[in-house]
């Protein structure tokens, strides 16, 4: 288990005095009241650095925190530490006999689940431990094998997001301009500020069996999955397994763009040593533009590129390079946006008046629908805005059903504007 400091939580019996210090004098910004009725405590958080300050104004009479004020006077009442797991932690200290006042988690405030160490385990400190519902989703996700297969149908087509597991990329790289107290609801992240991402690869079924993608593969070092944080224990060939689908079935492999966490799975290493194609009937259909920038690098986009993903597909006659937007089997197509890479595509899907889409990294998670959430591995970051916008547009138009393939707990969904804000619903 490990633990990051959140935030210290300090009961206080006038609100507006309290706020005359921290706010006024202080200077620290206060986000919006929370209301915890369970707890009958209204909680208002102040960021501070990496971590925050709560102060907890009791709303009845006969709450905890009104009980604790009338007893002791107000001050220090807490410090919250952050967990990955908190099902996990809790078990942990129930194995080394730790006294908690939460057997189960349950939950609290900034839609966390919680649960508190009696202050006799923690040498008189009353100790909270907090993981939000976000992160506790992608848990279960990690946790629940058929999460990671989900079967959908568009007009003929049958199309089944599987998965290569999960990959950990630094969160603030990931969301670029946008302050981390904003994307960290979203997109929890670890003690390395790595937030959890899934790879998942799309099958779609028609008159041919196509495969968006590949996730990271099996080729890399275990220095590489370290610094990664790479989970593959829900590897895309044991997914694909489940889902009835045999690497020889696949007739043609697309990809989005070259980049090791999605083109990693286009080749294997065999007991030999040799790279080989995993698909040994697929032809690999890859954008002439990306293929010249995959293999001539630059210092800004060489991390991102690892020639024995690609360069033997060449080699053995299996590549087949498109220059414009194309169909590539009937009901499918692609199209250029640009701005992840400079020949970054997406792929349409359409059949008896249904449309999907594989969205790829123009938006890679349901954290990133709003126009300006992008990544900052975004090298033409302007074109990628304008691609959002118009790709947004016109998912919602046509009610698209929308694939993320980065999202850890949601496979597809729908994209809608609500007052102004846009937002995904997951599909079921």
């Amino acid at each position: 288990m490990k633990a990051v400091l959140d935030h210290v939580g300090i009961a206080v019996k006038d609100l507006a005095a309290a706020l005359a210090f921290y706010r006024d004098a202080l200077g620290l910004d206060i986000e919006a009241p929370e209301e915890v009725a369970s707890q009958r405590v209204r909680a208002h958080f102040l960021p501070v650095g990496e971590a925050k300050l709560e102060l907890l104004e009791a709303t009845a009479p006969d709450s905890a925190i009104a009980k604790y004020v009338e007893k002791r006077g107000p001050g220090l009442h807490h410090i919250t530490l952050r967990v990955d797991d908190i099902n996990a932690a809790v078990a942990q200290l129930k194995a080394r006999g730790v006294r908690l006042i939460d057997e189960q988690p349950r939950p609290g405030a900034e839609h966390s689940l919680v649960a508190f160490i009696h202050p006799a385990s923690a040498h008189g400190v009353l100790v909270e431990l907090k993981q939000s519902t976000i992160q506790s989703t992608i848990q279960s996700a990690i946790r629940n094998p058929q999460s990671a297969i989900q079967r959908f149908t568009v007009g003929d087509l049958e199309l089944i997001s599987v998965s290569d597991g999960f990959i950990r990329l630094d969160g603030g790289s990931m969301f670029g301009a946008i302050p981390k107290p904003l994307w960290e609801k979203k997109a929890p992240a670890d003690a390395c500020n790595r937030i959890t991402m899934a790879m998942r690869p799309l099958v779609v079924r028609g008159a041919r069996t196509l495969l968006i993608d590949a996730g990271v593969g099996s080729k890399e070092s275990a220095k590489f999955h370290d610094i990664y944080g790479i989970d593959r224990s829900r590897s895309l060939d044991v997914t694909m397994a489940e889902a009835g689908v045999r690497p020889e079935d696949i007739d043609i492999v697309l990809a989005s763009h070259l980049h090791f966490d999605h083109a990693g799975g286009f080749t294997y290493r065999d007991a030999d040593g040799r790279i080989r194609p995993t698909f040994p009937r697929a032809q690999y259909i890859v954008r002439r533009g990306e293929w010249e920038d995959a293999t001539h690098t630059h210092e800004r986009n060489r991390a991102s590129y690892l020639a024995d993903n690609y360069l033997p597909l060449a080699d053995t006659g299996v590549l087949q390079l498109v220059d414009e937007d194309a169909t590539i089997m009937p009901g499918v197509k692609v199209r250029r946006t640009g701005g992840h890479c400079m020949h970054h595509q997406i792929v349409w899907i359409e059949s008896k008046g249904k449309t999907a889409a594989f969205a790829a990294d123009l938006m890679p998670t349901l954290a990133h629908a709003p126009d300006v959430w992008m990544s900052g591995f975004d090298l033409y970051p302007m074109d990628t805005l304008a691609a959002k916008k118009q790709f947004a547009r016109e998912a919602i138009e046509k009610e698209t059903l929308v694939f993320f393939e980065h999202d850890p707990a949601v496979a597809a969904g729908y994209i809608r504007e609500q007052n102004g804000t846009r937002i995904v619903q997951p599909a079921s």
